[in-house]
């Protein structure tokens, strides 16, 4: 039997130890497993308590079942849940009686959520948008997964898609009657026409700058600066715990660290780097070239100064805040400060007792405000999506253009852009991808 013609099972709520656990089995035998384990049939879509019991008639829990025959059921197939109680030992029990049936097995990462695209549930964009929304950290992200979970692009896509067809069968139909005199132009205008006006559309979504992409990202900010001025407590306060090393030796930190942190619903990554200096010993200098290298990709860097150390090192295209630490040993006040004033710094703080940090945190989100913009409103949220839509305008561009040498041309391209929303959406030749996609759904969905 093909692994798409079996039935899978896998546990679809949190890891154990909990106080209810979600097990779903989708395909052909849910029901039969259903029957098995509980020796009746519940009425579809209606919650019932009974005891489940293996094959050899062996108490497993006391739990509640429901029942969704196919194609009313999430999969589209036959779907069958059990909720138990979340201990490991009834969920192994539970788990080793569904694999006791024949043609009954474990399911893959996101092998639901794929039979689902396959069953026509959900188109690609959404199940996209499934995937970004269980990986959503922070508020923003949450929304904007949730609109393109409902059909943010997708049904902008297939209204594109289906206007394009029209305009096809247009300029086909004039080359059908190109005999008949005055019938190709009647026909050929209003085809181009609908043609502008959807480049015009696809364009604008192109625009958007990609604020959706990187809202779906986030916001790489790094910490970077001579050793020993104060970057691993800078660190440990925007995180409000101990995340780094904090000592008052030189080139304690000799390695990247990481931290995601949610600005006002924004995600933030934050990174602190090793101290930048020339150095002889070789670990230091490995942490000084991934320093460079970090600092060189962030989005905006914070370059952290103190009185000893007030020179910036920075090289690289992505703005530079210079910050000025450890007031508290200096006569400078805390806050935002205007360059050329007191050392030249954007903003002046102490990480140790916190002086300056709220002001310093407040600019951050207005970044991030500015860096996203209006980006949960955005139709593209990956780069599979933008590169379609970009091949679909460059084709519908051309068929304008072709128009005068030959009506053949233009449908040929208006069949090809049609094609790519049907790529976009998954419905045509999208297998190479499909693989890569639902791989990165955890087991369960």
């Amino acid at each position: 039997m093909h692994p798409r013609e079996q039935t899978i099972f896998a546990l679809s709520s949190g890891r154990p130890t909990s106080a209810i656990a979600i097990v779903r089995v989708s395909g052909p035998q849910a029901g039969p497993a259903l029957a098995l384990l509980t020796e009746k049939m519940p009425v579809p879509r209606m919650a019932t308590r009974v005891l489940l019991r293996d094959a050899n008639r062996a108490p497993i829990d006391d739990a509640v079942i429901l029942w969704f025959p196919g194609p009313a059921s999430a999969t589209g197939e036959d779907v069958a849940e059990f909720h138990v109680h979340g201990g490991r030992a009834v969920l192994a029990a539970l788990f080793a009686a569904l694999s006791a049936i024949a043609n009954v097995r474990a399911a893959e990462p996101g092998e639901f959520t794929r039979r689902a695209f396959e069953n026509g549930k959900l188109d690609l964009t959404e199940a996209e948008g499934l995937d970004d929304l269980i990986h959503a950290e922070t508020d923003r992200q949450r929304r904007q997964a949730l609109r393109h979970l409902k059909g943010l692009l997708g049904d902008r896509a297939r209204d594109w898609r289906a206007q394009i067809i029209e305009a096809s069968a247009l300029i086909e139909a004039g080359i059908d009657f190109s005999d008949e005199g005055d019938v190709p132009a009647e026909l050929i205008q209003p085809a181009l026409a609908k043609i502008k006006t959807l480049l015009g559309e696809i364009q604008e979504v192109l625009a958007a700058q990609g604020r959706s992409e990187r809202l779906r990202e986030g916001l790489v900010v790094a910490i970077a600066g001579p050793p020993n001025v104060g970057k691993s407590t800078l660190m440990n306060q925007l995180a409000r715990r101990e995340v780094a090393i904090v000592s008052p030796h030189a080139g304690t930190t000799r390695d990247v660290i990481e931290i995601q942190l949610d600005l006002d619903g924004y995600p933030v990554t934050v990174i602190d780097t090793a101290g930048i200096r020339e150095t002889d010993d070789p670990v230091e200098q490995e942490g000084v070239r991934r320093a460079r290298a970090r600092a060189a990709e962030a989005d905006l860097v914070l370059w952290l100064v103190d009185v000893q150390n007030e020179k910036n090192l920075h090289e690289g295209t992505a703005p530079v805040w210079t910050v000025r630490n450890k007031i508290d040993l200096d006569t400078a006040q805390p806050g935002i400060r205007s360059r050329g004033g007191s050392g030249g710094a954007d903003f002046a703080i102490s990480a140790s007792r916190g002086d300056g940090i709220q002001q310093l945190i407040g600019a951050l989100v207005a970044f991030a405000q500015d860096y996203f913009g209006s980006g949960e409103g955005g139709l593209i949220s990956r780069e599979r999506q933008r590169n379609l839509l970009q091949e679909t305008a460059n084709l519908l561009h051309r068929s304008t253009i072709v128009i005068g040498e030959g009506e053949e041309l233009a449908a040929e391209d208006l069949r090809a852009a049609a094609y790519a929303l049907g790529r976009l959406l998954g419905r045509v030749d999208v297998e190479d991808i499909l693989d890569v996609i639902f791989s990165e759904f955890c087991i369960g969905k």
